[in-house]
């Protein structure tokens, strides 16, 4: 009953018939459990169709006690421009989400917003004053512009290769001609580099216009609707089953996972797909998405699976915005999501 004795060893039973519960285990077989059986156990269809706990408590990596620095994730973000306090959250988040290191490639002007974050640089100003507290711990990397990325930034940003475990790009870079090429050169890097990445906000369109760029590679792209036209050239419609049918469509022409953030957020690798309800209505307030693309970041780093990555990450973003609606009610802001994110951890690792 529901695997072979052995299953996934040399020495495993050879039966004529397995009864299996709920639905057949990976790499099942005709040839190696016989007949194959299925058995309904009473699992409801939302348990299986929508992201829960269980992503979270199966695929987060605990640390090991005897582990040192660096050995539970070196995640760089390139972010920043237009936006100073995008990168700055992307950054925050994934330390919540217990990476090791990180490093944060930006605009000069970025690099001393949050290197000081003085209210003086962003609002509102509790926001200032919480970020403040979290950012003399990390690695700001000051790249070659004032106020934007640009190509030679690459020079800049390509010795950390080999310091790295996964990359963010994307988080309030703004959509300047020279900024995209960057994103290119940096993307097409990391891509032959086989660095796992997440892929947000301004940096999508940069794949719409050249898809070939990350085919079958380790990368979670995180558009909305409006992004996913762009990575796509598709105006999604309401339906959700619909929404469905095409993130799997792309997702497997593509060769990559796709998390499109909507009411019901979908999660696809092309081959299995997910559905998250776990989320408030404060949540669009502005900086939830790019909370998101730091714990998606961080997961990558410790070595998840994108698409694993993506479904636990959108549960712990989602899950923690509940946690923080229930004190800030319709006053939640980006910054308590962050604050919850290791009450999280606390409540199901």
């Amino acid at each position: 009953v529901d695997i072979p004795t052995g299953f996934g060893t040399d020495t495993n039973i050879k039966p004529k018939y397995t009864i299996t519960f709920h639905d057949k285990k990976i790499g099942m077989n005709k040839e190696n459990s016989g007949e194959i059986i299925v058995k309904d156990i009473g699992i409801p269809k939302k348990a299986d169709d929508y992201v829960g706990p269980g992503e979270l408590i199966t695929y987060y990596p605990k640390p090991k006690k005897e582990s040192h620095k660096g050995e539970n994730g070196k995640l760089l973000i390139v972010g920043g421009g237009p936006y100073y306090g995008a990168p700055a959250l992307s950054s925050f988040a994934a330390q919540r989400t217990g990476v090791d290191l990180i490093y944060v490639a930006t605009p000069k002007k970025v690099t001393r917003a949050i290197t000081s974050y003085s209210p003086l640089l962003i609002k509102p100003v509790r926001l200032a004053k919480d970020i403040a507290k979290l950012s003399p711990t990390l690695i700001v990397k000051e790249l070659n512009d004032e106020n934007h990325l640009v190509s030679s930034d690459l020079e800049i940003i390509k010795p950390l290769n080999s310091k790295l475990d996964a990359i963010v790009i994307g988080p309030g870079l703004g959509s300047k001609e020279d900024t995209q090429i960057a994103v290119k050169k940096i993307i097409d890097f990391f891509v032959k580099n086989k660095k796992p990445m997440v892929v947000d906000a301004d940096a999508i369109k940069v794949i719409g216009n050249k898809p070939d760029l990350i085919k079958n590679s380790q990368m979670v792209i995180t558009p909305h609707t409006g992004e996913f036209k762009e990575l796509t050239g598709i105006k999604l419609s309401n339906d959700i089953n619909e929404r469905m049918k095409i993130v799997e469509i792309w997702a497997k022409k593509l060769g990559v996972t796709i998390l499109l953030k909507g009411p019901i957020d979908i999660i696809s690798n092309g081959k299995e797909t997910k559905l998250n309800n776990i989320h408030n209505e404060s949540m669009t307030v502005g900086g939830t998405g790019d909370v998101l693309a730091g714990i998606i970041g961080a997961l990558l780093s410790k070595g998840v699976d994108p698409f694993n990555a993506a479904r636990a990450g959108i549960f712990i973003n989602g899950e923690a915005g509940n946690f923080g609606y229930k004190k800030r009610s319709y006053g939640l802001i980006a910054t308590d999501i962050i604050d919850e994110i290791p009450n999280v951890l606390k409540e199901y690792l």
